[in-house]
């Protein structure tokens, strides 16, 4: 069953709440808590002001804030007045920033305060800043809003999603609204059982499509309240849970991970008023969600998605009867298929192959990149790059992937990137990184690297990388070889280096 009523504008979606229970808080965080009403007059007089100060319709507006309600009340505002909300992570380099910026050319940008000197460092590169909205100690709420918002259009872009990519530049994934809150309708309401009773306790980073879906926009459409989490902490987590009214926790393998060993540590069974967790991002060890479910007595459910699909893909139904390690079922309205990825053709059950997919939720493509839009959306089709195998039942079973982006705790991290990174350093001569498996993290980062002649010093290295790079995208280690093993047309040959690694090289 598919919940078509949560599929509205926002304004709507709003104005509905604000009627039925205008003072019930609507999103929570550490310094301060809005309800219904308050959401609905702040949004509408910032999306004036944004309109006030030249914003047009259908024009960019990023998004460089930490995890909090302003975060939320910006992203809402500018989709409010017409515009194109685009996240970017707190933690992001000038480098990561300034790509961004320019990509999607931002005509506003809502940032912290603390961030001043990044943006003196983007605008140093030459790049000219468009206006600076500040966060410093509060975002700024203009005292009342004079122009009319325009009509809302849930098929038109909203949202820039920016995803690392099998080429080393990142690609801004283009997302509706109707893509978005089609998941609600489609799996947070129906199946996790996301209603206005629930109170959802977020520790996910919020510029993520995961956090975006569930616990900003999962929210709005069902009226539910979300507690944020500023960033994630095992022992904080544990804290509010136990002293709260959270009902539901997403998150990814390694918090429930971390939240388990925690508490054991500390002897707690006890979940407070916790009814269901929800897992995506990567994929859940079975061991984990067994040993997670023993311990709590909690539901652990596991659903596969990406950032072009708004999301979710597949989940697992609430109930006993769960195929280990696998992401479960695909969402109502969603069509699969595994495929031989060279002959095109459909792979027999319980056959690995490419999982391509369709469905409402799908994106409309990479923003300024035709062709690498025209290689995944074929026919209607999004060609994940991941492969799969589905049971007799119809029970999906992430095998691996096609592509090489790393996935290190639920953060997708393209090789290339970091190796751009790394070979601008001079000390390295050639490089190449590749994912390796990691006890709590699922996959790392590791650098295999050809020094120049007596140049080698691996500090150095990283902490240039540190200057370019988000630190969850930092090398784990850095080895050195002899010489990159490649294709004859220079391509890395990938698997022969994650075989080296194993084998203690």
């Amino acid at each position: 069953m598919i919940h078509l009523d949560l599929i509205e504008t926002i304004g709507a979606l709003m104005a509905r709440h604000a009627e039925a229970t205008p003072d019930k808080p609507a999103y929570i965080d550490d310094d301060r808590a809005i309800t219904w009403a308050g959401l609905q007059s702040e949004t509408a007089a910032i999306a004036a002001d944004l309109l006030a100060g030249g914003l047009q319709q259908g024009e960019s507006v990023a998004i460089w804030l930490a995890n909090s309600v302003d975060w939320v009340v910006a992203t809402l505002a500018v989709v409010r007045a017409g515009g194109i909300a685009v996240p970017i992570s707190a933690e992001a380099t000038a480098h990561e920033a300034a790509y961004r910026i320019q990509d999607c050319a931002a005509a506003a940008i809502f940032a912290e305060a603390s961030l001043r000197p990044v943006l003196d460092e983007v605008a140093g590169q030459g790049i000219a800043l468009p206006r600076l909205i500040w966060r410093d100690g509060g975002l700024a709420v203009p005292a009342s809003a004079e122009a009319a918002l325009p009509d809302e259009n849930i098929h038109a872009p909203a949202f820039i999603v920016y995803t690392s990519g099998t080429t080393g530049k990142p690609k801004g994934v283009v997302l509706t609204v109707h893509s978005m809150l089609w998941v609600s309708a489609a799996c947070w309401a129906p199946i996790a059982g996301l209603s206005a009773d629930d109170v959802v306790l977020s520790p996910l980073p919020l510029f993520h499509s995961y956090a975006l879906n569930i616990a900003v926009l999962g929210i709005l459409a069902t009226g539910a309240t979300e507690r944020i989490m500023s960033r994630f902490s095992a022992s904080r987590a544990l804290e509010l849970l136990q002293a709260g009214e959270a009902t539901v926790l997403p998150g990814v393998p390694t918090m429930f991970h971390y939240l388990l060993l925690a508490a054991r540590e500390k002897g707690m069974t006890s979940l407070g008023k916790l009814r269901i967790c929800l897992s995506a991002g990567a994929i859940l060890p079975a061991a984990l969600n067994r040993d997670f479910e023993a311990h709590f007595g909690v539901e652990l459910l596991d659903g596969y998605g990406i950032t072009e699909t708004s999301t979710m893909v597949t989940m697992n139904r609430p109930g006993r009867y769960r195929i280990p390690g696998s992401c479960g079922l695909p969402l109502p309205g969603v069509a699969v298929r595994i495929i031989d990825s060279v002959s095109g053709l459909d792979r027999p059950r319980g056959e690995e192959g490419e999982l391509i997919c369709s469905g409402p939720n799908v994106m409309q493509g990479y923003l300024n990149k035709p062709e690498e839009t025209e290689k995944v959306l074929r026919n209607g089709w999004y060609h994940t790059g991941d492969l799969a195998r589905s049971d007799e039942n119809g029970f999906l079973t992430i095998t691996g992937r096609l592509k090489e982006v790393v996935i290190r705790g639920g953060q997708n991290i393209s090789p290339g990137e970091v190796e751009e990174a790394l070979i601008e350093h001079p000390a390295v001569r050639d490089c190449a990184v590749v994912g390796v498996p990691h006890e709590t993290l699922g996959e790392v980062p590791v650098a295999y690297v050809v020094w120049e002649a007596s140049s080698a010093d691996a500090d150095a290295v990283l902490a240039h990388c540190r200057t370019l790079l988000a630190p969850y995208k930092l090398p784990h280690a850095i080895q050195a070889i002899d010489t990159i093993p490649r294709t004859g047309s220079g391509k890395i040959i990938r698997f022969k280096l994650r075989e080296l690694y194993v084998q203690g090289g």
